[in-house]
């Protein structure tokens, strides 16, 4: 693993909490994409050399709603860049950690993404990326 990717926020209305980090930050967001997918919208803040993504649900049967009614808005995933997503996969159950994907999948912010099972990482959904090159 490289360096922490993003650190993704579960909120409940992306649009009011694009407010609040707009002010907090004192910048809008560089992006905002939908994740078809994964049944969610996002958008993605830049903070110095960190990213911070906000997931609104789209879907009600989708992971960021089903985390929102268990456990409220707040922080749902730490994301690490790799540069060799299926190495890093295979070096993850090797070690012992539940990978929740067989194949990493496209995800938001030009991403393959895998996660990682909260029971094996001390209860933090972790999320490995790698950027698609074009």
């Amino acid at each position: 693993m490289d360096k922490i990717e993003h650190i993704g926020i579960a909120v409940k209305d992306l649009e009011a909490a694009n407010e609040v980090y707009t002010k907090l930050f004192g910048k809008a967001p560089y992006k905002t994409e939908a994740v078809e997918s994964e049944g969610v919208s996002t958008s993605f803040f830049k903070v110095g050399e960190s990213k911070i993504e906000l997931l609104e649900a789209t879907k009600e049967d989708s992971a960021i709603a089903k985390f929102i009614t268990k456990k409220g808005e707040g922080i749902h995933h730490i994301a690490y860049a790799v540069k060799d997503i299926k190495a890093e996969m295979k070096r993850m159950k090797g070690e012992g950690f539940i990978v929740l994907n067989d194949e990493p999948k496209k995800g938001a912010d030009n991403k393959l993404v895998c996660f990682l099972h909260p029971k094996s990482t001390n209860g933090v959904l972790i999320e490995l990326c790698q950027e698609i090159s074009e």
